[in-house]
């Protein structure tokens, strides 16, 4: 089974998203990537993610994001939190601004793990207890730990 505790480490959290709109925040999590030491650069990263939001918004509804691609020469699966107080328009499937978003990238030549994890984050994300967590978690709490607790219930079935 699939973990997101694998892939999903503390320095990829935003806690307060400052763009304003869906291109800012693909810039802002790449950003964050390069700060990390994830990608080299982040304009490829911006474009990977733009690609697929071309094909359809990936705001899933519920306020909630899930920006997601598959990227040339990346050696491991990648994934972010951030979270906006404001909200932003990302487009999503029910015209709801997105507050929380989930980043995910992978390796261009692994589509089935891909699938695996990007299933994973959107079943955690059904649960709206979770959602509601996340929004109101303080500055200074560790929202990668209330993820991962999620996580780990789903581990165990």
């Amino acid at each position: 089974m699939v973990s997101i505790k694998d892939h999903f480490q503390n320095d990829l959290v935003i806690d307060d998203i400052k763009a304003v709109d869906k291109n800012g925040v693909l810039r802002e999590f790449a950003g964050l990537l390069k700060t990390a030491g994830k990608v080299r650069e982040e304009d490829g990263i911006v474009r990977v993610l733009a690609e697929r939001e071309a094909l359809g918004s990936t705001g899933i509804g519920d306020g909630v994001a899930i920006p997601h691609g598959k990227v040339r020469g990346l050696r491991e699966i990648v994934v972010a939190f951030g979270r906006s107080r404001n909200g932003v328009d990302f487009q999503s499937l029910d015209g709801k601004p997105v507050h929380l978003f989930f980043l995910l990238l992978t390796p261009e030549d692994n589509p089935g793990d891909h699938l695996k994890v990007l299933a994973r984050i959107s079943r955690l994300l059904k649960n709206p207890v979770l959602r509601e967590d996340l929004r109101a978690a303080l500055p200074n709490q560790d929202v990668r730990k209330i993820i991962l607790d999620e996580d780990s219930k789903y581990l165990q079935k």
